[in-house]
Protein backbone atom coordinates (compact mmCIF):
# COMPACT_ATOMS: atom_id res chain seq x y z
CA UNK A 1 0.00 0.00 0.00
CA UNK A 2 1.53 3.50 -1.07
CA UNK A 3 1.39 6.02 1.66
CA UNK A 4 0.30 9.68 1.11
CA UNK A 5 3.59 10.87 0.86
CA UNK A 6 3.57 9.66 -3.22
CA UNK A 7 0.59 11.46 -4.03
CA UNK A 8 1.66 13.96 -7.03
CA UNK A 9 1.14 17.35 -4.52
CA UNK A 10 1.06 17.97 -0.86
CA UNK A 11 -2.35 18.95 0.47
CA UNK A 12 -4.62 18.43 3.17
CA UNK A 13 -6.13 15.37 3.87
CA UNK A 14 -9.81 15.23 3.77
CA UNK A 15 -12.28 13.12 5.46
CA UNK A 16 -16.05 12.13 5.65
CA UNK A 17 -17.92 12.59 9.11
CA UNK A 18 -21.43 12.43 7.88
CA UNK A 19 -23.62 10.98 5.28
CA UNK A 20 -27.38 11.49 4.31
CA UNK A 21 -29.28 9.46 1.67
CA UNK A 22 -32.93 9.79 0.20
CA UNK A 23 -33.01 6.98 -2.35
CA UNK A 24 -36.09 4.95 -4.04
CA UNK A 25 -35.16 1.77 -1.51
CA UNK A 26 -34.82 3.82 1.71
CA UNK A 27 -35.46 7.39 2.80
CA UNK A 28 -32.61 7.97 5.47
CA UNK A 29 -28.90 6.17 5.32
CA UNK A 30 -29.82 3.65 7.70
CA UNK A 31 -32.49 2.46 5.44
CA UNK A 32 -30.76 3.17 2.18
CA UNK A 33 -28.12 0.80 3.00
CA UNK A 34 -30.23 -1.47 4.47
CA UNK A 35 -32.34 -1.81 1.28
CA UNK A 36 -28.73 -2.33 -0.38
CA UNK A 37 -27.60 -5.17 1.72
CA UNK A 38 -31.46 -7.13 1.35
CA UNK A 39 -30.96 -6.52 -2.69
CA UNK A 40 -34.35 -4.60 -2.59
CA UNK A 41 -35.44 -3.11 -6.05
CA UNK A 42 -37.09 0.49 -5.40
CA UNK A 43 -38.57 0.49 -9.19
CA UNK A 44 -42.16 -0.08 -9.93
CA UNK A 45 -44.66 1.23 -12.00
CA UNK A 46 -44.69 5.51 -12.27
CA UNK A 47 -47.10 7.11 -9.95
CA UNK A 48 -46.47 11.10 -9.81
CA UNK A 49 -48.30 10.77 -13.70
CA UNK A 50 -50.14 8.63 -15.65
CA UNK A 51 -47.79 7.24 -17.83
CA UNK A 52 -50.45 4.58 -19.15
CA UNK A 53 -49.91 6.12 -23.15
CA UNK A 54 -46.09 5.89 -22.84
CA UNK A 55 -43.92 2.79 -24.05
CA UNK A 56 -41.76 3.41 -20.76
CA UNK A 57 -44.28 3.32 -17.60
CA UNK A 58 -41.94 2.37 -14.69
CA UNK A 59 -39.48 4.03 -12.46
CA UNK A 60 -37.58 4.73 -9.39
CA UNK A 61 -39.37 7.51 -7.60
CA UNK A 62 -38.91 8.22 -3.73
CA UNK A 63 -41.88 7.10 -1.66
CA UNK A 64 -42.71 7.54 1.83
CA UNK A 65 -40.81 10.73 1.87
CA UNK A 66 -41.95 13.47 4.14
CA UNK A 67 -40.55 16.35 3.61
CA UNK A 68 -42.45 18.37 7.00
CA UNK A 69 -39.69 16.66 8.82
CA UNK A 70 -37.37 18.64 8.05
CA UNK A 71 -38.88 21.89 7.11
CA UNK A 72 -41.75 24.13 7.88
CA UNK A 73 -44.78 23.26 5.42
CA UNK A 74 -44.18 27.26 4.32
CA UNK A 75 -40.82 26.59 2.80
CA UNK A 76 -41.37 22.62 1.51
CA UNK A 77 -44.45 23.78 -0.10
CA UNK A 78 -42.63 25.85 -2.29
CA UNK A 79 -39.54 23.48 -3.24
CA UNK A 80 -39.19 20.93 -5.66
CA UNK A 81 -38.72 17.88 -4.46
CA UNK A 82 -34.89 17.74 -5.40
CA UNK A 83 -34.63 20.66 -3.20
CA UNK A 84 -36.45 18.74 -0.41
CA UNK A 85 -34.47 15.71 -1.24
CA UNK A 86 -30.93 17.48 -1.12
CA UNK A 87 -32.15 19.44 2.10
CA UNK A 88 -33.08 16.37 3.86
CA UNK A 89 -29.85 14.37 2.97
CA UNK A 90 -27.75 17.67 4.18
CA UNK A 91 -29.94 17.49 7.82
CA UNK A 92 -29.03 13.74 7.97
CA UNK A 93 -25.29 14.15 7.02
CA UNK A 94 -24.79 17.49 9.72
CA UNK A 95 -26.71 15.30 12.47
CA UNK A 96 -23.86 11.98 12.44
CA UNK A 97 -20.76 14.84 11.39
CA UNK A 98 -22.60 16.66 14.91
CA UNK A 99 -22.00 19.62 13.44
CA UNK A 100 -23.99 22.72 15.05
CA UNK A 101 -27.00 24.10 13.31
CA UNK A 102 -28.63 27.35 14.18
CA UNK A 103 -25.79 29.36 14.82
CA UNK A 104 -24.61 29.21 11.32
CA UNK A 105 -21.75 26.80 10.34
CA UNK A 106 -19.58 30.40 8.99
CA UNK A 107 -17.62 31.67 6.20
CA UNK A 108 -15.07 28.09 6.34
CA UNK A 109 -17.61 25.98 5.49
CA UNK A 110 -18.43 24.99 1.34
CA UNK A 111 -21.91 24.17 0.02
CA UNK A 112 -21.40 21.99 -3.23
CA UNK A 113 -25.09 20.11 -3.87
CA UNK A 114 -25.67 20.18 -7.90
CA UNK A 115 -28.39 18.37 -10.13
CA UNK A 116 -28.24 17.38 -13.10
CA UNK A 117 -32.32 18.70 -14.06
CA UNK A 118 -32.94 20.68 -11.23
CA UNK A 119 -36.16 21.76 -10.60
CA UNK A 120 -37.79 19.69 -13.26
CA UNK A 121 -41.37 19.01 -11.32
CA UNK A 122 -41.84 22.31 -10.51
CA UNK A 123 -41.15 23.76 -14.14
CA UNK A 124 -43.73 21.21 -14.89
CA UNK A 125 -46.19 21.86 -12.94
CA UNK A 126 -46.28 25.77 -13.50
CA UNK A 127 -45.49 25.48 -16.73
CA UNK A 128 -49.33 23.39 -16.71
CA UNK A 129 -50.48 25.88 -14.37
CA UNK A 130 -49.53 29.44 -17.11
CA UNK A 131 -51.48 26.98 -19.65
CA UNK A 132 -54.37 26.41 -17.62
CA UNK A 133 -54.71 29.05 -15.31
CA UNK A 134 -52.78 31.92 -16.86
CA UNK A 135 -50.08 33.90 -15.68
CA UNK A 136 -51.62 35.84 -12.66
CA UNK A 137 -51.68 31.65 -10.80
CA UNK A 138 -47.73 31.72 -10.98
CA UNK A 139 -46.17 31.51 -8.07
CA UNK A 140 -43.99 34.59 -7.02
CA UNK A 141 -41.26 32.23 -5.92
CA UNK A 142 -40.47 30.16 -9.07
CA UNK A 143 -37.79 32.36 -9.74
CA UNK A 144 -35.87 31.59 -7.37
CA UNK A 145 -36.86 28.12 -6.80
CA UNK A 146 -37.03 26.60 -10.22
CA UNK A 147 -32.99 26.80 -10.72
CA UNK A 148 -30.53 24.16 -10.60
CA UNK A 149 -29.08 25.96 -7.88
CA UNK A 150 -32.05 26.35 -5.32
CA UNK A 151 -31.01 23.25 -2.90
CA UNK A 152 -27.40 24.62 -2.39
CA UNK A 153 -29.07 27.95 -1.83
CA UNK A 154 -31.75 26.72 0.60
CA UNK A 155 -29.26 24.16 2.22
CA UNK A 156 -26.71 27.57 3.04
CA UNK A 157 -29.29 29.84 4.27
CA UNK A 158 -30.50 26.63 6.57
CA UNK A 159 -26.96 25.99 8.08
CA UNK A 160 -25.64 29.32 8.12
CA UNK A 161 -22.76 28.35 5.25
CA UNK A 162 -21.12 31.35 4.40
CA UNK A 163 -18.25 30.26 2.42
CA UNK A 164 -17.83 29.37 -1.10
CA UNK A 165 -21.16 27.85 -2.76
CA UNK A 166 -21.97 26.44 -5.84
CA UNK A 167 -24.11 23.99 -7.51
CA UNK A 168 -22.17 22.38 -10.53
CA UNK A 169 -24.02 19.79 -13.37
CA UNK A 170 -22.33 17.61 -14.95
CA UNK A 171 -24.77 15.23 -16.28
CA UNK A 172 -24.59 11.54 -14.43
CA UNK A 173 -21.51 12.54 -12.50
CA UNK A 174 -22.82 15.55 -11.15
CA UNK A 175 -22.85 14.17 -7.41
CA UNK A 176 -19.66 12.98 -7.49
CA UNK A 177 -18.10 15.85 -9.57
CA UNK A 178 -19.40 17.91 -6.30
CA UNK A 179 -17.39 15.73 -3.84
CA UNK A 180 -14.26 15.93 -6.01
CA UNK A 181 -14.78 19.81 -6.24
CA UNK A 182 -14.89 20.42 -2.51
CA UNK A 183 -12.31 17.62 -1.92
CA UNK A 184 -10.23 19.92 -3.47
CA UNK A 185 -11.56 23.44 -1.79
CA UNK A 186 -10.49 21.70 1.59
CA UNK A 187 -7.15 20.56 0.27
CA UNK A 188 -6.17 23.82 -0.91
CA UNK A 189 -7.38 25.36 2.45
CA UNK A 190 -9.96 27.42 0.72
CA UNK A 191 -12.77 26.05 3.06
CA UNK A 192 -12.46 23.78 5.91
CA UNK A 193 -15.82 21.72 5.76
CA UNK A 194 -17.72 21.34 3.27
CA UNK A 195 -21.61 19.96 2.57
CA UNK A 196 -21.19 17.76 -1.09
CA UNK A 197 -23.59 15.84 -3.24
CA UNK A 198 -26.30 16.24 -5.21
CA UNK A 199 -30.15 15.66 -5.98
CA UNK A 200 -32.99 14.85 -9.04
CA UNK A 201 -36.65 14.41 -9.01
CA UNK A 202 -37.24 14.02 -12.47
CA UNK A 203 -39.39 11.31 -13.46
CA UNK A 204 -42.24 13.29 -15.11
CA UNK A 205 -43.57 12.98 -18.83
CA UNK A 206 -41.11 15.13 -20.73
CA UNK A 207 -38.23 13.12 -19.34
CA UNK A 208 -39.37 9.51 -19.95
CA UNK A 209 -40.95 10.18 -23.26
CA UNK A 210 -38.03 12.18 -24.69
CA UNK A 211 -35.01 9.65 -23.22
CA UNK A 212 -37.27 6.59 -24.00
CA UNK A 213 -37.21 8.10 -27.60
CA UNK A 214 -33.53 7.70 -27.14
CA UNK A 215 -33.71 4.24 -26.52
CA UNK A 216 -31.48 4.56 -23.28
CA UNK A 217 -34.34 3.10 -21.12
CA UNK A 218 -35.82 -0.17 -19.92
CA UNK A 219 -39.09 -1.10 -21.11
CA UNK A 220 -39.45 -3.89 -19.13
CA UNK A 221 -43.07 -2.66 -17.91
CA UNK A 222 -44.15 -5.64 -16.91
CA UNK A 223 -41.39 -6.80 -14.87
CA UNK A 224 -40.22 -3.65 -12.60
CA UNK A 225 -38.09 -5.22 -10.07
CA UNK A 226 -36.18 -7.00 -12.70
CA UNK A 227 -35.60 -4.13 -15.62
CA UNK A 228 -32.34 -2.65 -14.04
CA UNK A 229 -30.04 -5.34 -15.41
CA UNK A 230 -26.37 -3.45 -14.71
CA UNK A 231 -23.72 -5.91 -16.58
CA UNK A 232 -26.07 -8.72 -17.42
CA UNK A 233 -26.41 -9.96 -21.12
CA UNK A 234 -30.23 -9.35 -20.91
CA UNK A 235 -30.35 -5.67 -20.09
CA UNK A 236 -32.20 -3.39 -22.46
CA UNK A 237 -31.62 0.02 -20.65
CA UNK A 238 -31.37 2.04 -17.23
CA UNK A 239 -34.37 2.98 -15.20
CA UNK A 240 -35.26 6.58 -14.36
CA UNK A 241 -34.80 7.45 -10.85
CA UNK A 242 -34.75 9.92 -7.86
CA UNK A 243 -33.08 10.56 -4.82
CA UNK A 244 -30.41 12.71 -3.26
CA UNK A 245 -26.73 12.22 -1.39
CA UNK A 246 -24.86 14.60 0.54
CA UNK A 247 -22.31 14.20 2.25
CA UNK A 248 -19.90 16.63 4.91
CA UNK A 249 -16.31 16.55 4.38
CA UNK A 250 -13.74 18.29 6.63
CA UNK A 251 -10.41 18.91 6.92
CA UNK A 252 -8.23 15.74 8.74
CA UNK A 253 -7.17 18.21 11.52
CA UNK A 254 -10.34 20.31 11.71
CA UNK A 255 -12.66 17.14 12.12
CA UNK A 256 -9.95 15.69 14.82
CA UNK A 257 -9.60 18.77 17.10
CA UNK A 258 -13.80 18.67 17.19
CA UNK A 259 -13.82 15.23 18.09
CA UNK A 260 -15.74 14.32 14.58
CA UNK A 261 -16.87 10.52 13.99
CA UNK A 262 -14.51 9.78 10.66
CA UNK A 263 -16.10 7.33 8.60
CA UNK A 264 -13.73 7.14 5.62
CA UNK A 265 -11.12 9.68 3.86
CA UNK A 266 -11.68 10.59 0.32
CA UNK A 267 -8.18 9.89 -1.18
CA UNK A 268 -8.31 10.37 -4.66
CA UNK A 269 -10.49 12.04 -7.72
CA UNK A 270 -9.89 11.62 -10.93
CA UNK A 271 -12.43 13.75 -13.87
CA UNK A 272 -11.88 13.55 -17.42
CA UNK A 273 -14.49 14.18 -20.67
CA UNK A 274 -14.70 11.95 -23.37
CA UNK A 275 -14.75 14.88 -26.06
CA UNK A 276 -16.86 12.22 -28.36
CA UNK A 277 -20.30 11.95 -28.07
CA UNK A 278 -23.64 13.57 -27.06
CA UNK A 279 -24.64 10.61 -25.05
CA UNK A 280 -22.08 7.65 -26.09
CA UNK A 281 -19.18 6.98 -23.78
CA UNK A 282 -15.75 6.50 -26.23
CA UNK A 283 -15.83 2.94 -28.03
CA UNK A 284 -12.56 2.58 -26.28
CA UNK A 285 -13.30 3.57 -23.14
CA UNK A 286 -10.29 6.58 -22.92
CA UNK A 287 -11.95 8.80 -20.61
CA UNK A 288 -13.02 6.60 -18.34
CA UNK A 289 -10.27 4.88 -18.01
CA UNK A 290 -8.34 8.11 -17.24
CA UNK A 291 -10.39 8.78 -14.25
CA UNK A 292 -9.50 5.95 -12.84
CA UNK A 293 -5.91 6.32 -13.69
CA UNK A 294 -6.13 10.00 -12.03
CA UNK A 295 -7.74 9.07 -8.85
CA UNK A 296 -5.56 6.26 -8.41
CA UNK A 297 -2.87 8.51 -8.77
CA UNK A 298 -4.15 11.35 -6.55
CA UNK A 299 -4.78 8.55 -3.72
CA UNK A 300 -1.35 7.77 -4.24
CA UNK A 301 -2.32 3.99 -4.67
CA UNK A 302 -1.45 1.55 -7.53
CA UNK A 303 -4.24 -0.86 -9.01
CA UNK A 304 -3.51 -3.71 -6.49
CA UNK A 305 -4.94 -1.53 -3.55
CA UNK A 306 -7.79 -1.59 -4.85
CA UNK A 307 -10.17 -3.81 -2.80
CA UNK A 308 -13.81 -3.19 -4.73
CA UNK A 309 -15.42 -0.99 -7.33
CA UNK A 310 -19.06 0.64 -7.22
CA UNK A 311 -19.73 0.70 -11.05
CA UNK A 312 -21.54 3.29 -12.62
CA UNK A 313 -23.48 0.65 -14.16
CA UNK A 314 -26.33 1.88 -15.76
CA UNK A 315 -27.85 -1.42 -17.57
CA UNK A 316 -27.31 0.26 -20.92
CA UNK A 317 -25.43 -2.00 -23.45
CA UNK A 318 -22.31 0.63 -24.31
CA UNK A 319 -21.90 2.07 -20.61
CA UNK A 320 -21.66 -1.47 -19.05
CA UNK A 321 -19.49 -2.68 -21.84
CA UNK A 322 -16.94 0.19 -21.74
CA UNK A 323 -16.76 0.13 -17.98
CA UNK A 324 -16.28 -3.25 -17.79
CA UNK A 325 -13.47 -2.74 -20.74
CA UNK A 326 -12.20 0.02 -18.66
CA UNK A 327 -11.71 -1.48 -15.13
CA UNK A 328 -9.85 -4.28 -16.68
CA UNK A 329 -7.61 -2.20 -18.72
CA UNK A 330 -6.56 -0.14 -15.19
CA UNK A 331 -6.54 -2.82 -12.69
CA UNK A 332 -5.56 -5.24 -14.91
CA UNK A 333 -4.99 -8.85 -13.81
CA UNK A 334 -6.12 -7.98 -10.45
CA UNK A 335 -9.35 -6.90 -12.15
CA UNK A 336 -11.13 -10.72 -11.37
CA UNK A 337 -10.16 -10.86 -7.54
CA UNK A 338 -12.11 -7.51 -6.81
CA UNK A 339 -15.64 -7.54 -6.92
CA UNK A 340 -17.74 -5.09 -8.27
CA UNK A 341 -21.21 -3.90 -7.36
CA UNK A 342 -23.61 -2.00 -9.35
CA UNK A 343 -26.31 -0.79 -7.14
CA UNK A 344 -27.90 0.59 -9.68
CA UNK A 345 -30.19 -2.53 -10.29
CA UNK A 346 -31.88 -1.48 -6.95
CA UNK A 347 -31.80 2.51 -6.90
CA UNK A 348 -32.29 2.83 -10.73
CA UNK A 349 -30.41 5.46 -12.33
CA UNK A 350 -30.98 8.36 -9.76
CA UNK A 351 -29.17 10.99 -12.31
CA UNK A 352 -26.92 13.86 -10.67
CA UNK A 353 -27.89 11.50 -7.34
CA UNK A 354 -25.85 8.65 -8.29
CA UNK A 355 -22.43 9.32 -7.72
CA UNK A 356 -23.01 10.68 -4.38
CA UNK A 357 -25.54 7.53 -3.27
CA UNK A 358 -22.88 5.42 -4.40
CA UNK A 359 -20.14 7.05 -2.56
CA UNK A 360 -22.32 6.58 0.44
CA UNK A 361 -22.33 3.39 -0.29
CA UNK A 362 -18.78 2.58 -0.85
CA UNK A 363 -17.88 4.08 2.41
CA UNK A 364 -20.45 1.71 4.46
CA UNK A 365 -18.79 -0.99 2.37
CA UNK A 366 -15.73 -0.43 4.26
CA UNK A 367 -17.35 0.38 7.53
CA UNK A 368 -18.83 -2.64 7.51
CA UNK A 369 -17.05 -5.38 5.63
CA UNK A 370 -19.09 -5.88 3.37
CA UNK A 371 -20.12 -5.29 -0.55
CA UNK A 372 -23.83 -5.23 -1.66
CA UNK A 373 -24.80 -7.37 -4.40
CA UNK A 374 -25.56 -6.47 -8.38
CA UNK A 375 -29.18 -8.02 -8.69
CA UNK A 376 -30.47 -9.13 -12.01
CA UNK A 377 -26.94 -10.05 -13.36
CA UNK A 378 -28.35 -13.59 -14.22
CA UNK A 379 -25.96 -13.89 -17.02
CA UNK A 380 -23.04 -11.39 -17.05
CA UNK A 381 -21.74 -10.57 -20.06
CA UNK A 382 -18.39 -10.50 -18.75
CA UNK A 383 -17.95 -14.16 -17.29
CA UNK A 384 -14.41 -13.04 -15.54
CA UNK A 385 -15.34 -9.95 -13.57
CA UNK A 386 -17.03 -10.75 -9.84
CA UNK A 387 -20.24 -8.73 -10.35
CA UNK A 388 -21.46 -9.76 -6.66
CA UNK A 389 -24.75 -11.05 -8.24
CA UNK A 390 -27.92 -11.61 -6.42
CA UNK A 391 -26.28 -11.35 -2.45
CA UNK A 392 -24.33 -9.17 -0.38
CA UNK A 393 -21.78 -10.79 0.50
CA UNK A 394 -18.95 -10.31 3.63
CA UNK A 395 -15.30 -8.77 2.14
CA UNK A 396 -12.96 -6.98 3.89
CA UNK A 397 -12.50 -3.51 2.02
CA UNK A 398 -9.93 -1.37 2.66
CA UNK A 399 -9.77 1.00 -0.79
CA UNK A 400 -12.97 1.15 -2.97
CA UNK A 401 -13.15 2.82 -6.71
CA UNK A 402 -16.60 4.93 -7.31
CA UNK A 403 -17.36 5.22 -10.79
CA UNK A 404 -19.65 8.13 -12.34
CA UNK A 405 -19.72 8.47 -15.86
CA UNK A 406 -22.45 10.71 -17.75
CA UNK A 407 -23.96 11.84 -20.86
CA UNK A 408 -21.36 14.24 -23.10
CA UNK A 409 -18.84 12.20 -22.13
CA UNK A 410 -17.87 13.40 -18.35
CA UNK A 411 -16.39 10.99 -16.05
CA UNK A 412 -15.88 10.88 -12.69
CA UNK A 413 -13.85 8.27 -10.35
CA UNK A 414 -13.75 8.61 -6.49
CA UNK A 415 -11.16 7.03 -4.28
CA UNK A 416 -12.20 6.12 -0.74
CA UNK A 417 -10.19 4.55 1.82
CA UNK A 418 -10.31 3.56 5.61
CA UNK A 419 -9.35 6.32 7.65
CA UNK A 420 -5.82 6.00 9.06
CA UNK A 421 -4.11 8.42 11.10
Amino acid sequence: MATHSTRTAPHRRVVVTGAGAVSPIGVTTDEFWAGLLAGRSGVGPITWFDAADLPVRIGAEVRDFDPDVYLERRVSRRLDGYAQFAIAAAYQATAQAKLPVGDGLGDRTAVYVGSAYGADKLMTTALNTLRDRGHRAMSPFYAANSGVDSAAGEIAMLFGATGPSNSMSTACATGATCVGEATRLIRHGYADVALAGASDDCVTPLNISTTSRTGALSRRNDDPARASRPFDRDRDGFVMGAGAGVVVLESAEHALERGAPILAEVAGYGTSTDAYHVTAPHPEGRGARAAIRGALRDAGLAPADVDHVNAHGTGTVLNDRTEAAAIRAELGEHAERVPVSGIKSMTGHTLGAAGALELIASIWAIREGVVPPTINCDDPEDTGLDFVPGEARRHQVRTVLSNSFGFGGRNVVLAVTRWEE
